[in-house]
C-alpha cells in the first residue's frame, strides 16, 4: 500500500503543477478501523471502515489553499488541484506561508528503529469481541458492581505517505490495539461510574481485559457516596490518570501558534524558570513502540529528540515552519497535519522528570487536602493561566485517604501551579505523555 500512497502524492503533486501551482505538499493516508463494544454479554455494536484520504495544499505565491478528497480517481485528483489553485489566488497573502527549502529536509531514517507498527496478524472481529467480553465479565464478578456501561476492544492500523515539490517523498505505517471498561456501581442516584483502559502500539503489549475489567470496578465502587469538603485552600494531588493535563496546558501555551498569535500565558518566558529546579520535559519523537513518535514531520522536517524545559528553565516554543519565521525562528520539526487542512505545531512524545517517593508517601505528606482522579470541564485564560475545573477524587485527612469526593472546583493560576509541583515516581513509561502524579501546594477548593 505504501507504493499506491506514494504514486497518489506524486500524481496530486503533478496535477498541482499542470494548473499553475508554484509549489505544492500532498498527504495520502490509508486506514483500517475495527470497533466492537459488548453489552451484557452480547455483541452490542460493531464498526469497521476502511478507505483512503487525500490532500493537497498549494501555493500561489504566498498564498495557499487546501483541498481534500476520499475519491482517488485521476481525474478527481485534477479537478482537486485546479481548484485548489483557483482558492489560492484568492486567498490572502501570508509572508510565512511556504515549504521547506531542499536543505532543511530529511534524507534518510530508520522506520524500524521506532517499531511503529505491529506486524502480527489483524485480530478477528471475534478475537476483539472475547476479550471485550473477558473485560466486562471481569468487573461484573466484583461484589457491589451493578452493570457493567460499556466494555470495548478495538484494532487500528493506518498507512501514510507525505510528498512535496521540494523534493521530499516519505511515508511509514502504523498500529494501535486497546481495551477498556466503565463499570458502575451503586443503584439510583447514588450510582457511581469508573473506567480503566489501555492502548498500546503491538498488541503482545496490551494489559490483560480481565486486569481492565477488575481495575474500572474496584474504581467504581471507590467513589460511592460522595462528598464535598469545606471551601478552602489545601494541597492537591493530580494522580497520575490525569497529571499529564496540567502539562498538556503548559504545552499548549508554548505552542507556536498560541505564541505567535499573543494568546499565551507564556509568551516571552524563553529561558525564565516555569517548573522547579531539578525538573525537565524531554521531547523524544524517537522513543519505538509509542504513538507520538515519527521520523520527519509533516513538512519533511527531521523530528528530533530536546529538551522542552531544563531543570526547570523554558529552553523554546513548539513550532513548524509558518510559526517558526512569525516569531523570527527556527522549525522544531514538530508539524503536524491531517488530509483536510495545514501543518500546526504539534508536541510528540513527552517525559517529565519523576520523583523520588512513591504517590503514597506524598499522601502522606499532604496532612489534609484531596488527591484528584478525573476533571470535568475546564476554563483557562490563555493570556494569563488563571485555571479553574471541576474535580472528584479522594479527601486526604492525617495523611491517608479518608472519603471520595465529587462536586468541587479547583483553582488557581497554571504558572503559579507549575513552579510548586512536586512529582511521585509512579508514570507509566509506555504512555506518550509520561508523567507521574503531581502535588501542587495550596491549591483553592470551591467545596461546601
Amino acid at each position: 500500500m505504501s507504493d499506491t500512497l506514494s504514486r497518489l502524492t506524486e500524481t496530486m503533486l503533478s496535477a498541482a503543477a499542470r494548473a499553475g501551482a508554484d509549489a505544492a505538499d500532498a498527504m495520502a493516508v490509508d486506514g483500517t478501523s475495527l470497533n466492537i463494544d459488548v453489552r451484557a454479554g452480547k455483541l452490542e455494536q460493531a464498526e469497521r471502515s476502511e478507505g483512503t484520504d487525500i490532500g493537497l495544499r498549494v501555493f500561489v505565491g504566498r498564498r495557499s489553499a487546501v483541498v481534500s478528497a476520499s475519491d482517488t480517481r485521476e481525474e478527481t485528483i485534477a479537478t482537486m488541484a485546479e481548484r485548489a489553485v483557483a482558492m489560492a489566488r484568492e486567498a490572502p497573502e501570508d509572508p510565512n506561508a511556504g515549504i521547506a527549502d531542499p536543505d532543511q529536509l530529511i534524507w534518510q531514517w530508520d522506520i524500524g528503529a521506532l517499531e511503529l507498527a505491529d506486524g502480527s496478524p489483524e485480530p478477528a472481529p471475534a478475537a476483539l469481541e472475547e476479550d471485550a467480553r473477558r473485560a466486562e465479565a471481569a468487573a461484573l464478578a466484583v461484589t457491589g458492581i451493578a452493570q457493567v456501561q460499556s466494555a470495548s476492544a478495538a484494532y487500528g492500523r493506518q498507512n501514510v505517505h507525505l510528498a512535496a515539490s521540494n523534493g521530499f517523498s516519505g511515508g511509514y505505517a502504523r498500529t494501535s490495539r486497546s481495551t477498556s471498561c466503565v463499570a458502575i456501581a451503586g443503584e439510583g442516584l447514588g450510582m457511581e461510574r469508573d473506567y480503566d483502559g489501555d492502548g498500546r502500539t503491538f498488541q503482545a503489549d496490551l494489559r490483560s481485559p480481565e486486569e481492565i475489567g477488575r481495575s474500572a470496578a474496584e474504581r467504581a465502587l471507590e467513589r460511592l457516596s460522595p462528598r464535598r469538603p469545606k471551601t478552602g485552600a489545601y494541597p492537591v494531588l493530580f494522580d497520575e490518570r490525569i497529571a499529564s493535563s496540567l502539562i498538556g496546558h503548559m504545552m499548549a501555551a508554548i505552542n507556536g501558534s498560541a505564541v505567535a498569535r499573543g494568546a499565551s500565558w507564556l509568551r516571552g518566558a524563553v529561558g525564565e524558570q516555569v517548573l522547579p529546579d531539578g525538573l525537565s520535559l524531554i521531547e523524544d519523537p524517537h522513543r519505538p513502540r509509542a504513538s507520538g513518535s515519527r521520523p520527519f514531520d509533516a513538512e519533511g522536517l527531521a523530528t528530533q529528540s530536546r529538551a522542552v524545559i531544563e531543570n526547570g528553565i523554558l529552553t523554546g516554543y513548539t513550532l513548524d515552519l509558518a510559526t517558526a519565521r512569525k516569531l523570527g525562528l527556527r522549525s522544531t520539526g514538530n508539524a503536524a497535519r491531517g488530509t483536510s487542512a495545514g501543518p500546526s505545531p504539534s508536541a510528540w512524545n513527552l517525559e517529565l522528570t519523576q520523583g523520588t517517593r512513591g504517590r503514597d508517601a506524598l499522601i502522606a505528606e499532604m496532612g489534609t487536602g484531596l488527591v484528584v482522579t478525573s476533571m470535568i470541564g475546564a476554563t483557562i485564560n490563555p493570556n494569563t493561566g488563571d485555571y479553574s475545573r471541576g474535580a472528584a477524587g479522594f479527601w486526604v485527612e492525617n495523611g491517608a485517604l479518608a472519603y471520595p469526593v465529587s462536586g468541587v472546583t479547583i483553582a488557581g493560576n497554571l504558572r503559579d501551579m507549575l513552579r510548586r509541583i512536586t512529582p511521585a515516581d509512579d508514570a507509566r513509561p509506555w504512555l506518550s505523555r509520561v508523567v507521574p502524579s503531581l502535588l501542587v501546594e495550596g491549591l483553592t477548593l470551591a467545596g461546601e
